[in-house]
Order: structure tokens, then C-alpha cells, then sequence
């Protein structure tokens, strides 16, 4: 027999099921994999670095979708809040995936390029050295909480007696459409402005501390 033309196995069909496996149940297996792909799961291995693998593979998938591109914009403010929901974005349409990734640290050297990026915007921004990364990690959290928002449902809140919460029911009945949406962007502009406001404090401290 010829060998197929399609190959039975590779990176990329491995990574395709395991997001497919992760979409649907939240996680995945090796197993799963290679009986989805119909093969031996010992010849799962010989193509990833195991399970954990797998998953830097899925964390690279979902961050190709991510403009990296944005973070070249200025002001650095309107790079972050670019770059922000674009990552919303990219992870939103894969909100299952948000759990297993926080449990294993970051070592695709594709991701980790664009933290080096947005690392670089805030050092030629002017914010010190040790408020990087807290800037970095405030961010993400914001936008991974706020991926998981848009994939909840858009009735949060359910009420069988109004009168005993009924300010709560008015409040509900005036939020209208898209709350996660607004809520997002109420968050991001707030972090914004903090974020803003450290930079300028740092900025005058070290203004004042020049002979």
C-alpha cells in the first residue's frame, strides 16, 4: 500500500482535536486525541512534548488570533486597550480553554514574544521596571474574566420575587443589551486610568528627586 496522502498525524491535526476536545468538555486526554485521529495514542508522543506540550501547542492556536500588531500603536494606552480586546476577543471564542491554560506557566516561544512586546511599550512608556508586570498580569486578568463573561449567559441574575430585591430588579431591567461588553469596557478604562495615574506619579517623583 501507498502511503496517504493526507498524513494520518501531525502538530497540527493534534492540536485541532485537542481544542475540539476542550470546546466541547472543557478538557482533554491523549487517549481522546489519538482515538479521534485513529491512531495508537503511543504515536501521539512521538509528534508533542506529552500533555503538557499539547496544551502549549492550544495556548499558541488561541494566540496566533490575538494582533500583536497592536502593541506597536501610540500612546502606549491606546496600544494596550487595542492589543486588550483583541485578546478578549481571540479567547472569548474559546472560553473552556481560559482554566487549563492558568494552570500551566506560559513557554511557547510565540506567546511569550508578545509579552516581551508588551513589555518593551511600557519600559518606552516610562513605567518603572517593577510595575511592569503587575500592568501585564492586571490586564490579562481583566480580559480572561471578561472572556468568561461573554461566554455566560446574559440573564446572570434570576428573580422569582421582586419585591424582595426589587432595587436590584430595577437595576437589572435598565442595564439593556451587551452588559458584558459594557461592562468591559468600563473595566478597561478604569485600569487605564489608574495604570495612567502611576505613571504620572512616577514621572513627578522622579522630577522632584533631580538636583
Amino acid at each position: 500500500m501507498g502511503r496517504p496522502r493526507t498524513p494520518l498525524l501531525d502538530r497540527e491535526r493534534i492540536t485541532a482535536t485537542a481544542l475540539e476536545l476542550i470546546d466541547a468538555q472543557g478538557e482533554f486526554s491523549v487517549p481522546q486525541i489519538a482515538r479521534r485521529l485513529g491512531v495508537q495514542t503511543g504515536s501521539v508522543y512521538h509528534h508533542v512534548d506529552g500533555r503538557d506540550g499539547i496544551v502549549e501547542l492550544v495556548r499558541e492556536r488561541i494566540t496566533e488570533g490575538i494582533d500583536a500588531a497592536a502593541l506597536d500603536l501610540r500612546p502606549w494606552g491606546a496600544a494596550l486597550a487595542a492589543w486588550a480586546r483583541s485578546y478578549r476577543a481571540a479567547f472569548a471564542a474559546h472560553p473552556r480553554v481560559i482554566p487549563l491554560l492558568m494552570t500551566s506557566p506560559v513557554r511557547a516561544p510565540r506567546v511569550l514574544e508578545q509579552y516581551e512586546r508588551a513589555v518593551i511599550l511600557l519600559l518606552d512608556a516610562g513605567f518603572p521596571l517593577p510595575d511592569v508586570m503587575p500592568v501585564v498580569i492586571a490586564l490579562e486578568n481583566l480580559v480572561l474574566g471578561s472572556a468568561l463573561d461573554l461566554a455566560a449567559p446574559e440573564a446572570m441574575w434570576e428573580i422569582a420575587d421582586d419585591a424582595a430585591t426589587p432595587r436590584l430588579a430595577e437595576a437589572l431591567g435598565a442595564i439593556g443589551a451587551h452588559r458584558a461588553d459594557r461592562a468591559f469596557d468600563l473595566a478597561l478604562e478604569g485600569f487605564l486610568a489608574h495604570a495612567r495615574r502611576g505613571l504620572e506619579t512616577h514621572a513627578s517623583a522622579r522630577s522632584d528627586s533631580r538636583p
